[in-house]
């Protein structure tokens, strides 16, 4: 039997959520079943690598001015002729119209497309555009229960396309003690210092990492470290703002970790106070770390974390509310233990990449019987 080729559409291949799980699946593949290829607008970092050496293509088209720039389109369809997949499928806006509009001119037989954001500030014109993409789709992932409801509901998709395919992410590595000390030590992070974790792409106006420097500075105690996991546009900023708000011997920023396994292992809560989020990847990787997440009510977060429960869930852009949070666990050990512990159960029942993996490879051979591609 032929390989089923498989053609994955994508913005940029940097750091982000939305390409860690191109390469988780790529990883799951049995590439002597499939071959995959991805276009994206732009490829750089250890992920493009890492994809590389599995042996997945990536093609770059460069970055879109705008929904209608017809060469970039064509480069797409040039692509598409001499590949010629079974399946293209779409994810991030501008990844969707070149699945789209590839898919109907290249007449791909199956077409894909996922939303892995909570776009709650998207223009109308934009959400009349994806409807218009989902006419032309076999089917719509959307990567959480809200993100699901926002395409019904919001975007006006018929029901009967959409599909939920919850995130996931790989189970962590267990670290040695050895290592964990030795990474403590080179940090300066003391025995009894509480350690408030976060990883992800430093982009302020996204992230909010400001907001957990802030309920720091609100709770007052030295002995509270904030651990950053992350590099982006924002993180000199985010150093001096640390500084103006005079704890910048709390702040311990350590940049783009490939394997930050051992950095979560460090950490005693996660926070994760983001403006929107689609998922939020990391929060399920905390909870798979046992530890209690206190994240913003927004997007995929509030149907990972059961406030109460496997953590808290505080409004977006509330400092304070993260602080009385923070104060709640740092004086109670034992519930800090108890909802880590409901968190990682949470996490491994629903959370896991295998899982994610599974569930696409599913959708995809479920649509190729029925087109008759595979009996």
């Amino acid at each position: 039997m032929q390989k089923i080729r498989l053609l994955h559409c994508i913005e940029t291949i940097s750091s982000g959520g939305v390409e860690r799980i191109r390469l988780t699946f790529a990883k799951s593949l049995d590439f002597n079943k499939y071959e995959l290829k991805i276009i994206c607008t732009k490829a750089v970092g250890p992920i493009k690598d890492q994809l590389e050496r599995l042996g997945v293509e990536i093609i770059e088209v460069g970055p879109f001015k705008g929904p209608f720039e017809w060469g970039k389109y064509k480069k797409v369809l040039d692509v598409i002729r001499k590949y010629q997949p079974h399946i293209i499928h779409g994810a991030v806006f501008e990844g969707m119209s070149m699945a789209t509009v590839g898919g109907l001119f290249g007449k791909v037989p199956i077409v894909i497309l996922e939303e892995t954001s909570f776009p709650s500030t998207r223009s109308k014109k934009a959400l009349f555009l994806q409807r218009v993409y989902s006419i032309f789709a076999d089917k719509v992932i959307g990567i959480a229960p809200s993100v699901v409801l926002f395409l019904k509901e919001k975007v006006k998709i018929s029901s009967s396309k959409v599909v939920l395919i919850n995130n996931g992410v790989d189970i962590p590595e267990t670290c040695s003690d050895q290592e964990i000390f030795h990474i403590r030590k080179s940090l300066r992070i003391e025995k009894d210092d509480l350690v408030i974790g976060s990883v992800g792409r430093v982009h302020d106006s996204v992230k909010r990492f400001s907001d957990i420097l802030q309920a720091i500075k609100l709770l007052d105690n030295p002995k509270l470290k904030f651990l950053l996991v992350g590099q982006g546009p924002d993180f000199d900023e985010l150093k001096k703002f640390s500084n103006q708000l005079g704890i910048q011997d709390q702040f311990i920023p350590v940049g783009f970790q490939e394997k930050p396994d051992s950095y979560y292992q460090i950490m005693d809560v996660f926070c994760l106070p983001s403006a929107h989020e689609g998922f939020g990847l990391v929060a399920a990787e905390g909870m798979l770390q046992r530890l209690p997440v206190i994240a913003t009510k927004v997007g995929g977060l509030q149907d990972i974390v059961i406030d109460g429960e496997t953590g808290f869930l505080v409004p977006p852009f509330s400092p304070d509310q993260i602080a009385k949070k923070l104060k709640i666990l740092i004086e109670d050990p034992e519930l800090r233990k108890l909802m880590g512990e409901k968190a990682y159960e949470r996490a491994m029942a629903n959370y896991t990449a295998d899982r994610y993996c599974q569930e696409v490879e599913n959708l995809y051979l479920q649509l190729l019987k029925e087109k008759g591609l595979i009996s």
